[in-house]
């Protein structure tokens, strides 16, 4: 990179790097994608390297295969980007936690941070307190004991190198700030928990929030006309918290809507079916952007009784449709909450029924926080300031590269 290339009106090209990706279902590729998109709006040359599975510019990368640096690098040296963007979620890029050696748990783009000469953006989308992280690990399929394998197949050992491996998952994301030009995260919080990283909101789909709106996707999901909605969406992970739902006492004038499809990855809810009074279920396949924005419309609220959470799309999604939220007092939901924007609450069916209660009375405060907060979140405003970002890094990288000689 040079200053007449930044003189120029050619914007520089990106390779933006993301295991998941669209036809694939996930909240990182969904992110990607509509960054992407949003990033060739305002005029970037943006290719996307992905899965195989997904509908990428490029493919090879993937969390099982160990190559994936060499297919990294390999590509960077062919298409010759300004920067190379990576959605770094460890797990997608094949987290391997090393129950003797810590320091040797990794993930198989480790090599490529340490090599790449093109400068690296991160965005961070997973770190986790101790007691989320312990959460992780109790979610996980328990392994039957294989004493003929050894310790290293039982379910004891499954538990012991997720619970020594808590700090390397840590260094894992400050070793990648430390090596990347600028770390993006969603949230103030975040921040906190990694170490630093400029602070970029998850952006989402502004759309209107009027009666006539309402009352037309309501009308489509066959929902009730009167009733004030709360959405339950995500997929029914048991991370998620749905246990809540088989609980709660739905409060008079409310109705939860969920919708209990399986996904991709095959990780479904105990018991999917939800017949509990007050509680519907669209019993919907995975729904596009498109019906997954109008069920958002057809709502007045958002429930997100999470065990474990680093950042949610869904929050983002609910807040730029103009709905508040009711959610698990997890750090990353008090930041919001403590805008205004939302109530956190223990994580128990009675005080997610009294928040339900307590929006419902004070709903204008909390909806007329939202309708100012989310304009914040369109993804015109987030491609500028990844725009931003990535004209700082070259413009202070040309500083520092001798001007071409006259000739």
């Amino acid at each position: 990179m040079n200053k007449l290339f930044l003189n120029s009106n050619l914007l520089p090209k990106i390779l933006m790097v993301c295991t998941e990706y669209p036809p694939m279902q996930g909240g990182v590729g969904r992110y990607t994608h509509n960054l992407s998109l949003a990033l060739r709006k305002i005029g970037y040359d943006v290719q996307i390297l992905s899965n195989k599975m997904g509908n990428g510019d490029f493919s090879g990368l993937s969390p099982t295969n160990t190559d994936d640096s060499h297919i990294l690098l390999q590509l960077v040296g062919k298409i010759k980007p300004d920067i190379v963007h990576v959605q770094y979620e460890q797990g997608m890029y094949g987290l391997v936690l090393n129950g003797l050696n810590p320091r040797k748990t990794h993930t198989n783009i480790d090599s490529f941070y340490e090599t790449c000469k093109i400068p690296i953006v991160t965005t961070f989308h997973s770190a986790y307190t101790f007691k989320q992280w312990f959460e992780l690990v109790q979610s996980l399929k328990p392994l039957k004991p294989n004493f003929e394998k050894g310790f290293s197949s039982s379910v004891v050992a499954k538990y012991w190198t997720s619970l020594l491996n808590y700090y390397s998952f840590h260094n894992l994301n400050k070793e990648k700030l430390a090596k990347s030009k600028v770390g993006i995260v969603f949230s103030d919080y975040l921040s906190k928990m990694i170490g630093g990283g400029k602070v970029i909101y998850h952006g989402a789909e502004l759309s209107s929030s009027s009666s006539r709106v309402k009352e037309a996707a309501r009308k489509l999901f066959n929902l009730p006309k009167s009733d004030r909605i709360a959405l339950a969406m995500g997929f029914m992970t048991s991370t998620k918290g749905w246990d809540i739902l088989k609980e709660i006492d739905v409060p008079t004038g409310w109705s939860i809507v969920t919708n209990s499809s399986n996904n991709d990855f095959g990780r479904k809810h105990s018991n999917r079916t939800l017949t509990k009074h007050g509680i519907i279920d669209l019993k919907l396949n995975f729904l596009s952007d498109e019906y997954l924005s109008l069920l958002f419309s057809s709502a007045d609220a958002v429930l997100l009784p999470y065990k474990v959470c680093s950042g949610s799309g869904v929050m983002f999604d609910a807040l730029a449709h103009g709905l508040p939220f009711v959610a698990s007092n997890l750090g990353f939901f008090k930041e919001f909450s403590d805008k205004g924007l939302g109530i956190t609450v223990s994580r128990n069916s009675t005080a997610f029924a009294k928040a339900l209660e307590k929006l419902d009375t004070y709903y204008d405060f909390y909806k007329n926080a939202v309708d100012k907060f989310r304009w914040n979140l369109s993804w015109t405003r987030i491609a500028e300031e990844h725009r931003n970002v990535y004209r700082q890094i070259l413009e202070r990288d040309a500083t520092i590269i001798p001007p071409l000689a006259n000739k």
